[in-house]
């Protein structure tokens, strides 16, 4: 099943070398002290912010770079290229009318890195 998530969870890509953070906007006007994120909140520095510095050779900075100092590996600063909503979200629990947000979902970067979540922001969902 999984614990929901909301604005402020803590997120990390295999192949970011820090910690990022999930932003949601309260465009679904539900909120449970703070805005919960769906399947859609993936765009990249809005909703998911940089992984300090990046090193997939599939990113063509990292790959330049690298390429620059002779094939030794040269981590280049992250800038996320999230397309593809994250999946699978939750199958029971809607928000904005999008699958919710949980800490089982996983969003895939275009350089080939996938951003999963560590610490989901809440830790209790109160259901009225």
């Amino acid at each position: 099943m999984g614990q929901q998530v909301c604005m402020g969870a803590m997120l990390q890509c295999t192949f970011g070398a820090a910690p990022g953070t999930l932003m949601v906007l309260p465009l679904n006007r539900t909120l449970t002290g703070v805005p919960d994120a769906n399947i859609m909140d993936n765009k990249p520095l809005v909703n998911v912010l940089p992984f300090g510095t990046c090193m997939s050779l599939a990113n063509p900075m990292v790959a330049a770079a690298t390429a620059a100092a002779l094939g030794v590996l040269t981590p280049m600063p992250c800038i996320p290229v999230t397309v593809a909503p994250w999946v699978p979200g939750s199958p029971t629990v809607l928000v904005g009318n999008m699958p919710a947000l949980n800490n089982a979902s996983k969003l895939m970067c275009n350089w080939g890195g996938v951003i999963g979540v560590n610490v989901p922001g809440q830790f209790t969902v109160a259901i009225p």
